[in-house]
């Protein structure tokens, strides 16, 4: 049986993020991925220099198209741009399940904003309890509550539990922002923690990030792993990743992880 993942997020013109990093993504770890547009950008490595929504309409005829025909096993939301938009794949999603990863894509990786303040509510409301995995960063996670950014692990915890009770399965508070030798991802399910601990890569490769750890992780789940597995082994994927992306000669700014460092020679 064919493992098959769908990517609902933004495009990325630059390759290195959104829903082409997903598809990478799903493609380096064995899965068939489907794709969901909800917006264009033009954007490289430097930045996002414009954003176009697509309609509601069509995000919702684009996620019945494929759920109505293909054997969907998890789900990836990213880049949701409005709350048209959030309302139109919540309502598609109703009746598909809960093995969904949500990624809060908020900011990119170059610092400009990629959901409008008016969204963050409903992806709050209508979105949040529908996933299976919550992936935010410390600066979503905060957004997300209502807090200010945790600077330790207690904090960190007390979000989680926040955005626990709004309905989401587990939360991976991811540690890319902090600050330390280490970068500790840590999953809460309202019973047990996990720390995903990986040396801090110094590196300025490092676009995409989050949507190829999000992607992996709904990879994994596609495959049949239970959640922590899916985490750890996407943490695995991606710590490669960028301690590969050095090889890539991918634009004058912050350059993409290596999503096929496997069977690319250097």
């Amino acid at each position: 049986m064919t493992a098959i993942a769908l990517t609902i997020a933004g495009s990325d013109s630059g390759g290195g993020a959104g829903i082409q990093a997903d598809l990478k993504t799903f493609s380096a770890l064995g899965v068939y991925g489907t794709s969901v547009l909800t917006a264009v950008t033009a954007q490289n490595t430097r930045g996002v220099t414009a954003i176009e929504t697509l309609s509601p309409e069509i995000v919702r005829a684009q996620i019945d198209a494929v759920l109505s025909d293909i054997d969907v096993k998890a789900i990836k939301i990213g880049m949701v741009g409005g709350v048209e938009t959030i309302e139109a794949i919540a309502g598609a999603l109703k009746d598909w399940g809960r093995r969904v990863v949500l990624d809060p894509v908020m900011v990119a990786t170059s610092g400009d904003r990629l959901l409008e303040p008016e969204a963050i509510e409903a992806l709050r409301e209508q979105l949040l309890p529908r996933a299976m995995v919550l992936t935010p960063n410390l600066p979503e996670a905060a957004l997300l509550t209502g807090q200010p950014i945790a600077d330790n692990e207690m904090q960190a915890a007390r979000q989680a539990d926040k955005l626990l009770s709004l309905g989401a399965s587990a939360v991976l508070v991811k540690g890319g922002h902090a600050k330390g030798d280490l970068c500790t991802d840590l999953l809460f399910d309202g019973v047990t923690m996990l720390r995903f601990e990986s040396v801090r890569i110094k590196t300025t490769h490092d676009h995409g990030t989050g949507c190829t750890l999000a992607a992996a992780i709904t990879a994994g789940m596609a495959l049949g792993l239970e959640p922590g597995t899916a985490v750890a082994a996407a943490k695995e994927y991606l710590t490669a990743a960028i301690s590969a992306a050095g090889a890539l000669k991918v634009g004058q700014g912050r350059g993409p992880v290596h999503h096929f460092h496997r069977w690319w020679l250097a």
